[in-house]
């Protein structure tokens, strides 16, 4: 993604459409035409874009840990706080983050797992972090496509998930296009945290379509 490992920023703000054109042009540089997308977190919001600008290239996609819902007021304020936060000391901002992705006690299961994601996310630069936060924030809500949309939804939630709490996210899975949910009983890392639950779904869902 634009700002993201060895990509560089194209601006202040990187926008989901900005970031599912990239996606694109990766796909088409590796010749594939059809595929099924998952998109974690932030890459849930840049998948839904996707859908959105490139229907007939999706077999299905999976919202993991994500929201089809645009920002609230509170959380474009959270998001307002959290760019203050990083351009004061953004490698402070991501060893305070990171951890909070995770329930309380996976954070001692998993802390080899937690000290890689920090590591990893360090490696982020500060325009990189600003542009994304900047463009989560004004991104629509796509709600619709979970009921009108191009293909069958997969949606992975977790009940404790202290970013997206489950109870946020419940009235979305009601979707008609939402063929496909698994609730996990962690919080916002799936694919640490529950693993190969998480694997077993994505596959069983990918081999339905």
């Amino acid at each position: 993604l634009p700002g993201h490992g060895q990509t560089p920023c194209l601006g202040y703000v990187h926008t989901m459409e900005e970031m599912a054109d990239a996606v694109k042009a990766v796909l088409d540089h590796l010749g594939l035409r059809r595929y099924v997308m998952v998109g974690h977190s932030m890459g849930g919001y840049v998948t839904l874009a996707f859908a959105e600008r490139y229907p007939n290239h999706l077999k299905g996609f999976t919202l993991f840990f994500s929201t089809a819902r645009a920002d609230s007021d509170e959380k474009r304020i959270d998001r307002d706080r959290a760019i203050e936060a990083v351009k004061h000391n953004h490698h402070r901002f991501i060893r305070q983050a990171i951890p909070n992705l995770f329930r309380p006690r996976s954070r001692d299961t998993f802390r080899k797992e937690v000290n890689h994601a920090k590591a990893e996310a360090l490696k982020t630069p500060l325009q990189g972090v600003v542009a994304a936060l900047e463009g989560m924030k004004i991104r629509p809500d796509r709600e619709v496509l979970l009921h009108f949309g191009p293909c069958p939804v997969q949606m992975i939630c977790g009940e404790r998930d202290p970013v997206l709490p489950f109870k946020m996210i419940e009235p979305q899975t009601r979707g008609k296009k939402v063929t496909h949910l698994l609730v996990t009983e962690n919080g916002h890392m799936g694919h640490i945290e529950d693993r190969e639950e998480c694997t077993r779904a994505l596959l069983d869902f990918a081999d339905s379509l």
